[in-house]
């Protein structure tokens, strides 16, 4: 009842002279609801307590979150090409081998299914052997061997060691 009796005379609770004209209206109306549990703050004592989340903590979570999965991603994504890179290795090294050993002095007809043995000579040129670098002992005539390999089927060459 005070209160309504302070109103009438522009006063606020305390006795302080209310300045009408500098109240924002158009603020108060947007601020006014018919669902007070849609607005963005408590609207009364006995509201639950709402605290405006932190737009860099929630973006620097989220953020973290992603390139910790994609992390996860990539680990399985290279745990997966590991035999295929392994593969591929073996592969360059097959081309390489067989490269030189059809560019090497071959002396006999190699059989499919045999294991022969590539070295190099002291003048940089290749020869395919049947002999084996243990063989040899400490005598090897070559300076130095490159492969062991056994002829496909097919007359390509698979490297041994």
């Amino acid at each position: 009842m005070i209160y309504l009796e302070a109103m009438k005379d522009n006063k606020d609770k305390l006795g302080r002279e209310i300045d009408i004209n500098s109240i924002d209206r158009n603020r108060l109306k947007l601020n006014a609801s018919d669902l007070p549990g849609l607005v963005a703050y408590a609207t009364n004592a006995s509201s639950a307590l709402i605290n405006p989340e932190d737009e860099g903590k929630i973006k620097s979570k989220a953020l973290r979150a992603m390139h910790q999965q994609t992390a996860k991603q990539m680990d399985q994504l290279m745990e997966q090409m590991q035999p295929l890179i392994e593969q591929a290795a073996k592969l360059k090294k097959r081309v390489e081998v067989s490269e030189l050993i059809y560019g090497a002095h071959i002396s006999f007809e190699p059989m499919i299914g045999e294991t022969y043995h590539l070295y190099q000579k002291e003048n940089e040129e290749h020869l395919l052997s049947i002999i084996g670098p243990d063989e040899w002992g400490s005598n090897m005539p070559y300076k130095s061997w490159v492969a062991s390999v056994e002829l496909l089927a097919d007359h390509t060459w698979e490297v041994l060691d």
